[in-house]
Protein backbone atom coordinates (compact mmCIF):
# COMPACT_ATOMS: atom_id res chain seq x y z
CA UNK A 1 0.00 0.00 0.00
CA UNK A 2 2.81 2.32 0.90
CA UNK A 3 4.59 1.62 -2.34
CA UNK A 4 1.49 2.26 -4.42
CA UNK A 5 0.90 5.53 -2.56
CA UNK A 6 4.46 6.65 -3.23
CA UNK A 7 4.07 5.64 -6.86
CA UNK A 8 0.86 7.65 -7.21
CA UNK A 9 2.44 10.66 -5.51
CA UNK A 10 5.44 10.46 -7.84
CA UNK A 11 3.19 10.26 -10.89
CA UNK A 12 1.28 13.31 -9.67
CA UNK A 13 4.50 15.27 -9.21
CA UNK A 14 5.71 14.25 -12.66
CA UNK A 15 2.41 15.31 -14.21
CA UNK A 16 2.56 18.60 -12.32
CA UNK A 17 6.09 19.27 -13.55
CA UNK A 18 4.94 18.74 -17.11
CA UNK A 19 1.87 21.00 -16.88
CA UNK A 20 3.12 23.64 -14.42
CA UNK A 21 4.93 25.76 -17.07
CA UNK A 22 1.76 25.77 -19.17
CA UNK A 23 -0.33 26.83 -16.16
CA UNK A 24 2.11 29.64 -15.30
CA UNK A 25 2.29 30.93 -18.88
CA UNK A 26 -1.39 30.59 -19.72
CA UNK A 27 -2.46 34.00 -18.27
CA UNK A 28 0.27 35.76 -20.25
CA UNK A 29 -0.63 33.87 -23.41
CA UNK A 30 -4.30 34.76 -22.94
CA UNK A 31 -3.48 38.44 -22.47
CA UNK A 32 -1.26 38.45 -25.58
CA UNK A 33 -3.97 36.75 -27.63
CA UNK A 34 -6.53 39.30 -26.46
CA UNK A 35 -4.62 42.58 -26.42
CA UNK A 36 -2.26 41.95 -29.36
CA UNK A 37 -3.82 39.58 -31.85
CA UNK A 38 -7.35 40.41 -30.78
CA UNK A 39 -6.81 44.13 -31.38
CA UNK A 40 -5.06 43.40 -34.68
CA UNK A 41 -8.19 41.55 -35.85
CA UNK A 42 -10.38 44.37 -34.52
CA UNK A 43 -8.29 46.97 -36.38
CA UNK A 44 -8.51 44.90 -39.55
CA UNK A 45 -12.30 44.85 -39.24
CA UNK A 46 -12.45 48.61 -38.62
CA UNK A 47 -10.41 49.12 -41.80
CA UNK A 48 -13.26 47.58 -43.85
CA UNK A 49 -16.04 49.35 -41.95
CA UNK A 50 -17.58 52.81 -42.18
CA UNK A 51 -16.00 53.94 -38.88
CA UNK A 52 -15.33 57.65 -38.51
CA UNK A 53 -15.27 59.32 -35.09
CA UNK A 54 -16.46 56.14 -33.33
CA UNK A 55 -16.22 52.49 -34.32
CA UNK A 56 -19.08 51.18 -36.40
CA UNK A 57 -19.57 47.69 -37.75
CA UNK A 58 -21.19 48.42 -41.10
CA UNK A 59 -19.19 46.65 -43.78
CA UNK A 60 -17.71 49.00 -46.40
CA UNK A 61 -15.41 46.69 -48.34
CA UNK A 62 -12.17 48.29 -49.47
CA UNK A 63 -13.54 51.84 -49.50
CA UNK A 64 -11.27 52.96 -46.66
CA UNK A 65 -8.20 51.58 -48.44
CA UNK A 66 -9.21 53.32 -51.66
CA UNK A 67 -9.61 56.58 -49.74
CA UNK A 68 -6.28 56.04 -48.00
CA UNK A 69 -4.35 55.60 -51.25
CA UNK A 70 -6.06 58.65 -52.75
CA UNK A 71 -4.65 60.94 -50.05
CA UNK A 72 -1.49 62.89 -51.02
CA UNK A 73 -0.46 63.00 -47.35
CA UNK A 74 -0.29 59.21 -47.23
CA UNK A 75 1.97 59.10 -50.28
CA UNK A 76 4.16 61.77 -48.68
CA UNK A 77 4.32 59.69 -45.47
CA UNK A 78 5.44 56.63 -47.44
CA UNK A 79 8.11 58.61 -49.31
CA UNK A 80 9.36 60.03 -46.03
CA UNK A 81 9.41 56.53 -44.54
CA UNK A 82 11.46 55.18 -47.44
CA UNK A 83 14.00 58.02 -47.17
CA UNK A 84 14.12 57.89 -43.38
CA UNK A 85 14.47 54.10 -43.21
CA UNK A 86 17.17 54.01 -45.89
CA UNK A 87 19.37 56.63 -44.22
CA UNK A 88 18.59 55.49 -40.69
CA UNK A 89 19.45 51.83 -41.30
CA UNK A 90 22.53 52.54 -43.43
CA UNK A 91 24.10 55.04 -41.02
CA UNK A 92 23.20 53.09 -37.87
CA UNK A 93 24.71 49.89 -39.26
CA UNK A 94 27.83 51.65 -40.57
CA UNK A 95 28.43 53.73 -37.44
CA UNK A 96 27.58 50.84 -35.12
CA UNK A 97 30.06 48.58 -36.92
CA UNK A 98 32.85 51.19 -36.76
CA UNK A 99 32.24 51.78 -33.04
CA UNK A 100 32.22 48.04 -32.37
CA UNK A 101 35.50 47.55 -34.24
CA UNK A 102 37.05 50.43 -32.28
CA UNK A 103 35.94 48.99 -28.93
CA UNK A 104 37.07 45.51 -29.93
CA UNK A 105 40.69 46.71 -29.86
CA UNK A 106 40.68 46.19 -26.05
CA UNK A 107 41.19 49.88 -25.32
CA UNK A 108 41.58 50.94 -21.70
CA UNK A 109 38.37 52.99 -21.41
CA UNK A 110 36.19 50.38 -23.10
CA UNK A 111 33.72 50.10 -20.21
CA UNK A 112 33.12 53.83 -19.99
CA UNK A 113 32.86 54.30 -23.76
CA UNK A 114 30.47 51.39 -24.09
CA UNK A 115 28.21 52.90 -21.43
CA UNK A 116 28.48 56.30 -23.14
CA UNK A 117 27.46 54.89 -26.52
CA UNK A 118 24.58 52.90 -25.03
CA UNK A 119 23.29 55.76 -22.87
CA UNK A 120 21.11 57.38 -25.59
CA UNK A 121 19.16 54.14 -25.95
CA UNK A 122 18.16 54.40 -22.29
CA UNK A 123 16.48 57.75 -22.98
CA UNK A 124 12.88 57.75 -24.13
CA UNK A 125 12.19 58.93 -27.68
CA UNK A 126 10.15 61.83 -26.31
CA UNK A 127 13.10 63.09 -24.25
CA UNK A 128 15.54 62.60 -27.13
CA UNK A 129 13.25 64.41 -29.56
CA UNK A 130 12.75 67.32 -27.17
CA UNK A 131 16.50 67.64 -26.57
CA UNK A 132 17.28 67.63 -30.29
CA UNK A 133 14.49 70.13 -30.88
CA UNK A 134 16.28 72.56 -28.56
CA UNK A 135 19.67 71.82 -30.14
CA UNK A 136 18.45 72.34 -33.71
CA UNK A 137 16.20 75.32 -33.03
CA UNK A 138 17.80 78.28 -34.88
CA UNK A 139 16.72 80.71 -32.17
CA UNK A 140 18.29 79.00 -29.19
CA UNK A 141 20.38 76.01 -30.27
CA UNK A 142 23.35 75.24 -32.46
CA UNK A 143 22.93 78.13 -34.91
CA UNK A 144 22.64 80.75 -32.16
CA UNK A 145 25.62 79.30 -30.27
CA UNK A 146 27.93 79.24 -33.29
CA UNK A 147 26.94 82.79 -34.23
CA UNK A 148 27.67 83.90 -30.67
CA UNK A 149 31.21 82.56 -31.15
CA UNK A 150 31.69 85.06 -33.97
CA UNK A 151 30.58 83.09 -37.04
CA UNK A 152 27.73 85.42 -37.94
CA UNK A 153 27.10 83.80 -41.35
CA UNK A 154 26.61 80.30 -39.96
CA UNK A 155 23.15 78.89 -40.73
CA UNK A 156 21.65 75.57 -39.68
CA UNK A 157 17.87 75.83 -39.93
CA UNK A 158 17.01 72.35 -41.17
CA UNK A 159 14.32 71.85 -38.55
CA UNK A 160 12.22 74.71 -40.01
CA UNK A 161 13.07 73.95 -43.65
CA UNK A 162 10.40 71.69 -45.27
CA UNK A 163 13.00 70.20 -47.64
CA UNK A 164 15.50 69.34 -44.88
CA UNK A 165 13.38 68.68 -41.79
CA UNK A 166 13.19 64.91 -42.37
CA UNK A 167 16.99 64.77 -42.09
CA UNK A 168 16.81 66.18 -38.55
CA UNK A 169 14.67 63.17 -37.62
CA UNK A 170 17.32 60.92 -39.19
CA UNK A 171 20.09 62.61 -37.17
CA UNK A 172 18.24 62.24 -33.87
CA UNK A 173 17.31 58.61 -34.58
CA UNK A 174 20.87 57.67 -35.53
CA UNK A 175 22.22 59.30 -32.37
CA UNK A 176 19.80 57.34 -30.21
CA UNK A 177 20.11 53.89 -31.81
CA UNK A 178 23.66 53.50 -33.15
CA UNK A 179 24.99 52.53 -29.70
CA UNK A 180 22.51 49.65 -29.54
CA UNK A 181 23.67 48.43 -32.95
CA UNK A 182 27.26 48.78 -31.74
CA UNK A 183 26.49 46.42 -28.85
CA UNK A 184 25.08 43.84 -31.27
CA UNK A 185 28.16 43.96 -33.48
CA UNK A 186 30.51 43.94 -30.50
CA UNK A 187 28.89 40.75 -29.22
CA UNK A 188 29.34 39.25 -32.68
CA UNK A 189 32.99 40.27 -32.83
CA UNK A 190 33.70 38.78 -29.41
CA UNK A 191 32.19 35.48 -30.59
CA UNK A 192 34.51 35.04 -33.58
CA UNK A 193 37.17 32.34 -33.21
CA UNK A 194 40.52 34.08 -32.77
CA UNK A 195 42.31 31.12 -34.40
CA UNK A 196 40.87 32.14 -37.76
CA UNK A 197 42.28 35.64 -37.36
CA UNK A 198 45.71 34.31 -36.32
CA UNK A 199 45.73 31.94 -39.31
CA UNK A 200 44.93 34.81 -41.68
CA UNK A 201 47.70 36.91 -40.15
CA UNK A 202 50.19 34.05 -40.62
CA UNK A 203 49.16 33.90 -44.27
CA UNK A 204 50.21 37.54 -44.61
CA UNK A 205 46.77 39.13 -44.83
CA UNK A 206 46.50 42.77 -43.84
CA UNK A 207 44.01 43.92 -41.21
CA UNK A 208 41.78 45.40 -43.89
CA UNK A 209 41.72 42.05 -45.71
CA UNK A 210 41.09 40.17 -42.45
CA UNK A 211 38.09 42.35 -41.61
CA UNK A 212 36.73 42.24 -45.14
CA UNK A 213 37.18 38.51 -45.82
CA UNK A 214 37.21 36.86 -42.40
CA UNK A 215 35.55 38.95 -39.70
CA UNK A 216 32.73 40.87 -41.41
CA UNK A 217 31.34 37.81 -43.29
CA UNK A 218 30.94 36.07 -39.93
CA UNK A 219 28.88 39.00 -38.65
CA UNK A 220 26.04 38.13 -41.03
CA UNK A 221 23.61 37.17 -38.21
CA UNK A 222 24.35 40.46 -36.45
CA UNK A 223 23.79 42.38 -39.70
CA UNK A 224 20.46 40.64 -40.29
CA UNK A 225 19.30 41.20 -36.72
CA UNK A 226 20.30 44.87 -36.83
CA UNK A 227 18.48 45.47 -40.12
CA UNK A 228 15.33 43.73 -38.85
CA UNK A 229 15.28 45.66 -35.56
CA UNK A 230 16.01 48.99 -37.25
CA UNK A 231 13.40 48.39 -39.95
CA UNK A 232 10.79 47.70 -37.30
CA UNK A 233 11.76 50.83 -35.36
CA UNK A 234 11.70 52.96 -38.51
CA UNK A 235 8.23 51.81 -39.56
CA UNK A 236 6.65 52.44 -36.14
CA UNK A 237 8.58 55.66 -35.42
CA UNK A 238 6.14 58.07 -33.78
CA UNK A 239 7.39 59.50 -30.47
CA UNK A 240 10.59 60.96 -31.90
CA UNK A 241 8.82 62.72 -34.77
CA UNK A 242 6.09 64.17 -32.53
CA UNK A 243 8.60 65.50 -30.00
CA UNK A 244 11.07 66.82 -32.58
CA UNK A 245 8.96 68.28 -35.40
CA UNK A 246 5.33 67.38 -34.69
CA UNK A 247 5.17 66.10 -38.27
CA UNK A 248 5.99 69.54 -39.64
CA UNK A 249 6.77 72.04 -40.88
CA UNK A 250 3.50 71.46 -42.68
CA UNK A 251 3.54 67.74 -43.37
CA UNK A 252 7.24 67.63 -44.24
CA UNK A 253 8.11 64.97 -41.64
CA UNK A 254 4.86 63.00 -41.75
CA UNK A 255 5.43 59.25 -41.35
CA UNK A 256 2.86 56.43 -41.50
CA UNK A 257 2.71 56.19 -37.68
CA UNK A 258 1.99 59.92 -37.27
CA UNK A 259 -0.47 59.76 -40.19
CA UNK A 260 -2.33 56.88 -38.53
CA UNK A 261 -2.62 58.69 -35.20
CA UNK A 262 -3.65 61.97 -36.82
CA UNK A 263 -6.42 60.46 -38.95
CA UNK A 264 -7.69 58.19 -36.18
CA UNK A 265 -7.83 60.62 -33.26
CA UNK A 266 -7.54 64.16 -34.65
CA UNK A 267 -9.42 64.04 -37.95
CA UNK A 268 -12.13 61.55 -36.92
CA UNK A 269 -11.31 59.17 -39.77
CA UNK A 270 -10.96 55.95 -37.79
CA UNK A 271 -11.51 53.72 -40.82
CA UNK A 272 -8.71 55.42 -42.77
CA UNK A 273 -6.45 55.29 -39.71
CA UNK A 274 -7.17 51.57 -39.27
CA UNK A 275 -6.43 50.96 -42.96
CA UNK A 276 -3.07 52.74 -42.62
CA UNK A 277 -2.27 50.63 -39.53
CA UNK A 278 -2.95 47.43 -41.47
CA UNK A 279 -0.71 48.63 -44.31
CA UNK A 280 2.04 49.31 -41.75
CA UNK A 281 1.54 45.80 -40.38
CA UNK A 282 1.92 44.38 -43.88
CA UNK A 283 5.15 46.34 -44.38
CA UNK A 284 6.55 44.99 -41.11
CA UNK A 285 5.43 41.46 -42.01
CA UNK A 286 7.14 41.74 -45.40
CA UNK A 287 10.39 42.36 -43.54
CA UNK A 288 9.94 39.97 -40.62
CA UNK A 289 8.44 36.88 -42.30
CA UNK A 290 11.31 36.25 -44.78
CA UNK A 291 13.81 36.76 -41.94
CA UNK A 292 12.02 34.32 -39.63
CA UNK A 293 11.66 31.82 -42.48
CA UNK A 294 15.37 32.03 -43.29
CA UNK A 295 16.30 31.68 -39.62
CA UNK A 296 14.07 28.62 -39.20
CA UNK A 297 15.59 27.00 -42.28
CA UNK A 298 19.08 27.79 -41.00
CA UNK A 299 18.25 26.29 -37.62
CA UNK A 300 16.99 23.09 -39.25
CA UNK A 301 20.17 22.79 -41.26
Amino acid sequence: MGKSGCTGHGALLARLQVHLPKLVLSPSVALVLLFVYGFILWTAYLSVSTSRMLPTYEFAGLAQYAKLWSLPTWHLALRNLFLFALLYIAFCVGLGLLLAIALDQRIRAEGGLRALYLYPMAISFIVAGTAWKWILNPGLGLEKTVRAWGFSDFTFDWIVDPDMAIYTVVIAAIWQTSGFVMAMFLAGLRGIDSELIHAAMLDGASMVQIYRRVIIPQLRPAFLSAVIVLSHMAIKNYDLVIALTGGGPGNATELPATFMYSYTFNRNQMGVGAASAIVMLMIIASVMVPYLFAESKGGQR
